[in-house]
């Protein structure tokens, strides 16, 4: 518990002898009714108790900022860090400004920002962990680093970059609102060490003396529509019309016509020229995601048309059901899935943690796409193991096997593209991602039945425009969000632009590998599989999907906050990797330095995975108990 000082100054202490009963969203601010069992509780930091010391412990609480006073000191990083021993590289609270005119009438505006504990906070739905609460105390969203296995979901689906992933630790970590103090009457550190009286904090909706406004939005500041966020803004002096960002993202703000609100647009600073950039392309921290993806979704694809055409009796699925190809194909997929499911876990911060992804099925897309694809794994390797014996008890298994697995690839499938309907990024909120991930398991999985070399019977024609329609459905959802991001005032737009330009030439070759197999396909139905053909067409195909899904990982920019011309800048995070600046830890920069393949990781994963741990560890995830 945080121990008061007797002397502490007067703009450190709380002071809010009355609140508002509803904040502008309609919420309460009352966390717990009056007359709630809750209330008589405790207060418990790391085991140790304390007797309600704040009155309006039950109160939703949120930081005032006025951007008027904001000097960008840094002392509010500064307090923050040091109170929560934040590693150099880390800052759960940061100072970012955009700028606008030119001299003599040149206008900048600062922008401190933390987490903002909101109403509806998106990285709690969606952590498969269960890392975060919401507490009624204070209103304040907490994160457990210990529970975290560090698949980072949180910070893409947070649009205000709040939570932070580790390299080092390969764990999530936070602002905590800073609980202990609040509890003795002290407002966080990073508000008792502002120099100018920007920050401020206390129950929401509560104007602070000498203040007269309490927007929701500022320029810079994410749309507010999706996690409702507990900060309120001033902002009285003149700005001009145009404000832009000092670091490397193309994005300027841009006053509305209704001259209340600034919008997110393009600046595209970087000029019109393309590149390929296949050293950032092909060397994405999210290469994981792209051999999963692609992986499963092969297999996926591949399973659909084999186990459902013999079921409903398609003559030429039967032919290859007979066929010798048929079971090694079997466990082809099982071994290319293998390989997916291995490159994500690997992907975690914490992968001897990986059987926390499920930790939270009832609200998280990433924990229902775990347990689906999971249940798809399980069903396919039991299919295949039971396809190699004879007997009808045997038939039985095999069947119920691949029950399992078609209802695993249902679920896990569809919450595979719903993880990606993010709103804090518009480039993936599209239903182009469904008809992307929908178009490679056709074509690809059409793709791999053929690698087995059975062509009689029509199934190489019949495979041959499954591949066409999968080539087609993803050209036609290619062409629907080109034309959707190129016009939307959003990052989507941004993302369209960093497409045409900085991966202009990668995303040009694409297109045209995807067109020439859609073409070498649509000749094999007219005239039959040929062998050459097929072989180059499933070169061509497996080409643009690669490079076509790392331009998806690559190319989305999040609704993230401005950074400095340093501080939170990625231009100057790739130019210190590049040069060897990320190894001067004061410059906030760090490589990814964890290690989980180690045998000491690999001992760790033996030791919890024992059949008591499991069998634990289940019952809590069922039970909440432990």
């Amino acid at each position: 518990m945080f121990k008061r000082r007797e002397n502490e100054p007067e703009y450190a202490l709380l002071n809010d002898p009355v609140s508002k009963e509803r904040n502008r969203y309609g919420k309460p601010i009352e966390t717990v009714p009056p007359g709630d069992p809750l209330r008589e509780q405790p207060f418990v930091i790391d085991g140790e108790e304390s007797p309600q010391q704040n009155p309006n412990r039950y109160r939703q609480h949120g930081f005032y900022f006025n951007a008027d006073n904001c000097i960008a000191c840094h002392a509010c990083e500064a307090a923050c860090s040091e109170k929560n021993d934040v590693p150099p590289h880390l800052a759960f609270r940061s100072v970012g400004f955009v700028e606008g005119g030119s001299y003599p009438d040149y206008r900048r505006i600062n922008i401190s920002m933390a987490c903002n504990h909101c109403d509806n906070p998106v990285c709690l739905k969606g952590c498969p962990t269960r890392a975060y609460t919401k507490f009624a105390e204070y209103g304040a969203v907490l994160q457990d680093p210990d529970i975290c296995f560090g698949c980072g979901y949180c910070t893409w689906v947070c649009p205000y970059n709040a939570p932070q992933l580790d390299p080092v630790k390969g764990q999530v970590s936070k602002c905590n609102m800073c609980v202990d103090r609040l509890e003795v009457g002290l407002k966080p550190a990073c508000v008792s060490a502002c120099l100018g009286k920007a920050l401020d904090f206390g129950v929401i909706e509560n104007i602070p003396e000498g203040r007269v406004q309490a927007e929701t939005e500022i320029p810079g500041f994410p749309r507010t529509d999706i996690t409702h966020p507990n900060i309120r803004f001033q902002q009285m002096k003149s700005i001009q019309r145009e404000m832009v960002r000092v670091d490397d993202m193309p994005i300027k703000y841009h006053r509305s016509e209704d001259e209340k609100r600034y919008v997110p647009e393009l600046d595209p600073k970087k000029g019109y020229g393309r590149q390929w950039n296949w050293k950032k392309l092909l060397g994405s921290h999210e290469n994981a995601h792209v051999a999963f993806t692609l992986s499963v979704q092969t297999v996926m694809g591949a399973f659909a048309l084999l186990v459902p055409g013999e079921w409903f009796g398609i003559a030429p699925v039967e032919s290859f059901r007979a066929s010798g190809a048929f079971v090694p194909g079997l466990w082809l997929m099982v071994v290319l899935m293998g390989f997916g499911l291995f490159k994500l876990n690997m992907h975690l911060g914490k992968p001897h943690r990986f059987y926390r992804g499920f930790n939270n099925l009832r609200l998280s897309p990433v924990s229902r796409e775990i347990a689906g694809v999971s249940a798809f794994f399980a069903g396919l390797l039991g299919y295949a193991f039971f396809n190699l014996f004879d007997g009808t008890p045997v038939t039985w298994l095999a069947n119920f096997s691949a029950l399992l697995a078609l209802a695993g690839l249902g679920f896990g499938g569809y919450y595979m593209y719903r993880l990606y309907r993010i709103p804090a990024r518009p480039f993936w909120d599209h239903w182009q991602t469904g008809s992307s991930f929908l178009g490679t398991g056709l074509a690809l999985g059409s793709l791999l039945v053929l690698a087995g070399g059975q062509f009689e019977g029509g199934l190489g024609r019949l495979l041959s425009g499954i591949v066409a329609v999968g080539l087609v459905l993803e050209g036609v959802g290619l062409l629907a969000h080109a034309r959707a991001m190129s016009h939307v005032d959003s990052e989507g737009a941004v993302s369209w632009y960093e497409q045409m330009t900085s991966y202009g030439c990668s995303y040009w070759l694409r297109n045209a590998l995807l067109l020439a197999a859609l073409g070498l396909s649509l000749w094999q139905v007219v005239t039959g599989v040929n062998g050459w053909l097929l072989a180059l067409t499933t070169v061509l195909a497996l080409a643009s999907a690669v490079i076509g899904r790392a331009l998806f990982y690559v190319l989305v920019i999040p609704t993230t906050m401005p950074g400095a011309f340093f501080w939170r800048n990625k231009g100057f995070v790739e130019h210190a990797h590049e040069v060897g600046l990320a190894d001067m830890p004061q410059l906030g920069v760090a490589c990814e330095r964890h290690h989980p393949f180690r045998l000491d990781a690999l001992m760790q994963t033996l030791r919890e995975t024992s059949l008591r741990k499991i069998v634990g560890h289940v019952r809590w995830v069922l039970t909440g108990k432990d």
